[in-house]
């Protein structure tokens, strides 16, 4: 699981730095994960293949967020793409876009599916046979979800020197990989484990867009390997966060200490601030295992 950092800061773009934007990639996925002005270019940037990106799931309909959707959708009419694209966000953008592209007279060549959230709990919005992606409601000005990626358990392993000395046919390699005891060639049934390995355990990570702090997301997010949690501001200026509907490192920091999760990864951060080392130490004080976000960082889980 690689996670590749498009843009971390919030509001305005400027020089140097982006809005929200990310990719994803998990089980042969590359996931684009809110889509804010000057996306497309992040992505050349960071040599991330448009045709790879069939699914791209947007938190909340704040500019910072969304605004560079439709002209990554126009980009990929402009290559002739002609996969299928799946965009997973709040009611409403299925609208905005549909509008833009009629206004424009841009209609797409390839299918353009909305799926448009709305629920108030934590539902499953992706699946196949190796990820599951949830929502994670969160508490913003307007409607809004962070999102769970999950690596679904792979594949028992062949130990191959216990499978040969076992007499076990090629034929039954595959079952003993779903995890069943098979015979061997003598008719003798073989326990599983005696000639297979565990997996790898599958790994999770949780992206947490724009948000007030927010316990009831504790159980969703519980012991996930990797926590993405905005912190738009530092603690001095917590009379900021309140109104705005934001959170502090402080607190994104008391989140991930309570949710147990492995690492943290700060970001969304106010442009006020030029000296960003400030907000990991003030999240390393609660929660050490602690990393700054950073337009084209990368993270490997």
């Amino acid at each position: 699981m690689k996670l590749t950092i498009l843009g971390c800061y919030s509001a305005t773009p400027q020089i140097h730095t982006n809005p929200t934007a990310q990719v994803l990639a998990i089980k042969n996925h590359t996931f684009l994960i809110d889509c804010g002005e000057g996306t497309q270019v992040e992505l050349r940037r960071n040599k991330v293949k448009f045709g790879r990106i069939k699914h791209i799931f947007i938190s909340h309909l704040h500019g910072d967020h969304c605004f560079g959707l439709a002209g990554l959708i126009s980009t990929f009419r402009l290559l002739t793409r002609e996969a299928d694209l799946h965009i997973y966000a709040p009611k409403g953008l299925k609208e905005v876009i549909t509008l833009q592209m009629k206004l424009s007279n841009s209609w797409t060549n390839f299918k353009l599916i909305f799926h448009e959230l709305s629920a108030t709990s934590s539902e499953l919005i992706f699946e196949d046979d190796k990820v599951e992606v949830y929502t994670i409601p969160l508490d913003h000005r307007i409607y809004t979800n962070g999102f769970l990626f999950k690596e679904k358990l792979g594949e028992r392993k062949l130990d191959m020197n216990a499978v040969l000395n076992a007499n076990i046919d090629v034929a039954y390699y595959r079952k003993l990989k779903q995890g069943s005891d098979v015979p061997d060639n003598s008719g003798n049934m073989v326990d599983n484990a005696s000639v297979t390995l565990d997996p790898k355990p599958p790994k999770s990570y949780a992206f947490c867009s724009d948000t007030a702090y927010n316990e009831s997301i504790l159980p969703i997010i519980n012991g996930v390997d990797a926590l993405y949690h905005e912190s738009t501001f530092i603690e001095k200026n917590e009379s900021l966060a309140l109104p705005t509907k934001h959170s502090t490192a402080k607190q994104a920091a008391t989140i991930a200490k309570k949710a147990n999760v492995g690492q943290l990864i700060l970001g969304h951060y106010s442009t006020r601030y030029d000296d960003l080392s400030v907000f990991k130490t003030e999240a390393a004080s609660i929660f050490p295992n602690v990393e700054l976000a950073k337009d084209g960082k990368t993270f490997e889980f």
